[in-house]
């Protein structure tokens, strides 16, 4: 499995305004506003269906993956979890938040099953084909399906491995590309809830 541990290009951080600003020299300014995140409505590994909106109040930090996933999700998940316990009482009022890109296998409880391994805050989403789509792009996540050559009805996801903090008013306020050790996870986290 390929994964794309990085940034990419852009992933809407500092990207251009619509058009000049009036009255400049025709340069572009940014708006200084990552654009990442946006409305989105999923089922949780419960059943209930939510909206991004049921997160407001709460710092939520999103990864996106699938629960098949080999490798980079079980991994990329303890860390999430290893820093989230090592941060403590600094970590509640953090919400994590694990959003599938393979709808077709991970249905609620299959989600729900897999996020038990994980820190007890969990929560799992997913949803329709479309509905998962609209959430990767409003997060800018690279995934696809990738077909498995020996087996015409198997695959894996290519995916991005990048966690994101929301901020409780639903805005981006860190993201995390390196989930290969907890204690430098949590020291950006902590420093990235106190920044706000």
């Amino acid at each position: 499995m390929f994964n794309r541990g990085g940034v990419g290009s852009g992933v809407g951080l500092g990207q251009p305004s619509a058009g000049p600003v009036a009255g400049s020299s025709g340069t572009l300014s940014t708006t200084g506003k990552a654009l990442i995140g946006g409305p989105f409505t999923l089922t949780d590994h419960t059943g209930k269906r939510v909206t991004n909106k049921d997160f407001l109040g709460r710092n939520i930090l999103v990864f996106f993956g699938f629960t098949y996933c080999p490798d980079i999700c079980p991994s990329g998940l303890a860390v999430l979890t290893a820093a989230l316990d090592q941060l403590g009482a600094v970590a509640d009022p953090v919400t994590p938040v694990f959003v599938t890109i393979d709808p077709e296998r991970d249905t609620p409880e299959k989600m729900a099953d897999y996020i038990k391994s994980f820190h007890p805050r969990f929560v799992g989403l997913t949803g329709s084909k479309d509905e998962i789509a609209a959430a990767v792009k409003a997060y800018r996540v690279y995934a696809k399906k990738v077909p498995d050559e020996r087996d015409p009805k198997a695959y894996t996801m290519d995916h991005s491995s990048i966690a994101y903090l929301m901020g409780p008013d639903g805005q981006f306020r860190a993201f995390f590309p390196d989930l290969t050790k907890p204690d430098p996870l949590a020291a950006e986290i902590r420093k990235a809830l106190a920044s706000r």
